[in-house]
């Protein structure tokens, strides 16, 4: 990995932080006061959040290719596929909100991302492994490895939350969706793009 594209995830692993930490506000609390306008605005965050991350997974797993090929190579498709799905997912909303004034109201889940199957549940995997490897291969501090697992972990609970009682105002939903969205996900990746911003070849120490 070159040093510019590396100093790129860095700046782009900030902006994933901030974007996170922002999607929550918009559809926790912003929604709560303006539900149109707070889903529409966490809607249009998640597609950019969604989209500056790839850089960010692709130099992780430049960083871990070497620990365990197959275990990084399935991190990188894992995660890859997770934004994309939350790609898809938030274009979709969008579309509608834009020809239609509002997200279609149905007691369905979504056919592009099933109750978070992709945003939640696969990124989820994907960072779990990446923070596994992240450990291995002792490149990174192991306090941003342990955090990195924790952030995957917590993101497959926020999925199977979402998928076993659906109401997002369900207080363990919120919860759990709190934690990971105001604190732990932004961390991490605020932690991580100071790692890669760091100079000389040590990441994360």
């Amino acid at each position: 990995m070159t040093a510019s594209f590396r100093r790129i995830a860095g700046y782009a692993a900030y902006a994933t932080g901030i974007g996170g930490f922002l999607y929550s506000v918009a559809f926790v609390l912003l929604a709560r006061a303006n539900a149109d306008l707070g889903t529409a605005i966490s809607w249009i965050i998640l597609l950019i959040g969604s989209l500056v991350a790839m850089p960010v997974v692709l130099a992780l797993y430049e960083s871990v290719r070497d620990v365990e090929p197959p275990a990084g190579l399935l991190a990188l498709l894992f995660s890859a596929l997770g934004f994309l799905g939350a790609i898809m997912h938030a274009g979709y909303q969008i579309a509608n909100i834009v020809h239609l004034g509002s997200s279609p109201s149905s007691n369905l889940a979504s056919q592009v991302d099933p109750r978070g199957l992709l945003t939640f549940g696969l990124t989820g995997l994907g960072l779990a492994l990446f923070g596994w490897l992240m450990a291995q291969g002792g490149i990174f501090s192991s306090g941003l490895s342990r955090l990195g697992q924790i952030t995957g972990v917590l993101m497959v609970v926020v999925y199977l939350a979402r998928l076993t009682l659906y109401s997002p105002t369900n207080p363990l939903v919120l919860i759990g969706a709190g934690l990971t969205g105001f604190i732990v996900s932004p961390l991490f990746f605020v932690w991580l793009g100071r790692s890669f911003l760091q100079p000389g070849a040590s990441i994360g120490r």
